[in-house]
């Protein structure tokens, strides 16, 4: 059986199907230009990047245009003006995309994460399942947070506290933040069955 195309016209595994710009509602008209305007138009992998309709997760956004654009102002706000360094964030998105073994999220963000000066021995560790052997202070404390805040539904005193510490009250806040509002890409993003582009392997087992 052939797979259906996509409106480029390559072999398309997406359940909600790409919407070519003319066939906008208004509403999702207004919702695309905000987003095609923004600063995720600019970065590599993003699905704001590429002219024609939105790919990866702000597919998904269209669908809802009130909710998607709550949605993707919320990530711009966790994305671009984080208290957390770029590093820090872009390594917490890495471990909430093993989490849930985001495909299409590692593959987008992953190159951020490296650009941005994290240690691709740590990128690969995440990648392979493993906790990171040479993190630095902060990369701990990040590592660690994440993790558990994935695997236990919770934070430790312990982890909690290192964090404060280091980063404070806003600062724990973001890096909460950013798991979560990852943790919610990453289940649009696997409902959604988002390939990753032509003739590219899946990153995470």
């Amino acid at each position: 059986m052939t797979k259906p195309k996509d409106a480029a016209g390559t072999a398309d595994s997406r359940r909600f199907k790409l919407i070519p710009v003319e066939n906008l509602t208004p509403e999702q008209r207004t919702l695309y230009d905000a987003i095609r305007s923004g600063p995720r138009s600019k970065l590599p992998n993003s699905g704001a990047s590429k002219p024609g309709p939105l790919g990866g997760p702000f597919n998904l956004f269209l669908r809802s245009p009130g909710i998607g654009d709550c949605v993707q102002k919320l990530g711009e706000e966790i994305r671009f003006r984080s208290s957390l360094p770029s590093k820090l964030n872009e390594m917490a998105i890495l471990v909430t995309a093993r989490f849930w073994t985001s495909q299409y999220e590692w593959f987008a963000h992953c190159k951020l994460a490296l650009d941005a000066g994290l240690d691709p021995a740590i990128a690969q560790d995440i990648a392979e399942d493993r906790r990171p052997e040479k993190m630095d202070e902060d990369e701990t404390i990040i590592y660690d947070f994440s993790q558990e805040l994935h695997e236990n539904q919770g934070v430790s005193d312990a982890n909690y506290q290192r964090a404060l510490e280091r980063f404070g009250e806003r600062g724990v806040f973001d890096l909460i933040a950013v798991n979560g509002f990852y943790s919610l890409v990453s289940m649009c993003l696997n409902v959604d069955r988002t390939p990753l582009p032509d003739g590219m392997s899946p990153p995470l087992k």
